[in-house]
């Protein structure tokens, strides 16, 4: 599985600022509400990256060799895929907050309830970002140096019966 591309995180971000720009000019224009997520979507952003980050945990301490009991390899594996979708979607929410966020910057000031709204989201996005990007580097294996932390505590014929689904 490959890893979180910066570069990918980047052309996300500057495509949904681009379409946030132009849903926030076509739909003020025709007089309806900026497109901008309410406060109550930040408490499910915040469930969602505990949640990625307490999964990451479970990884991290497994590799680490401080669990004591087994982690299921499909488990950790989807722990990678939650991460990595917590980055993309925090790159996603944070572009198109700042498209809405250019154009109401210029017209409605600082103090506006929806520039502060998008603001808001705009940071927990990037949080989002931060948390996904941790997560996956706590889902990385560790050497296979018997002496690296983690290892000492495993047998390698257990993991590879393990791999398997002979154990």
């Amino acid at each position: 599985m490959s890893t979180i591309r910066p570069l990918w995180l980047l052309l996300i971000c500057l495509g949904s600022a681009l379409l946030g720009w132009i849903a926030q000019v076509a739909l003020t224009g025709n007089g309806y509400t900026s497109p901008v997520l309410q406060w109550p979507s930040l408490i499910t952003m915040l469930a969602g990256m505990a949640i990625t980050f307490g999964f990451g945990m479970r990884v991290r301490r497994y590799t680490q060799g401080k669990l004591k009991s087994r982690l299921d390899p499909l488990q950790a594996a989807r722990t990678l895929v939650l991460a990595q979708a917590t980055a993309y979607a925090g790159s996603l929410i944070a572009g198109w907050h700042a498209g809405i966020l250019l154009d109401l910057v210029r017209g409605a000031g600082l103090g506006n309830q929806v520039v502060i709204s998008s603001l808001v989201m705009i940071v927990a996005s990037l949080v989002m970002v931060i948390v996904g990007w941790v997560v996956e580097q706590f889902c990385k294996l560790p050497p296979d140096d018997p002496s690296a932390p983690g290892s000492r505590d495993r047998n390698r014929e257990e993991d590879e019966g393990y791999a398997a689904g002979t154990n």
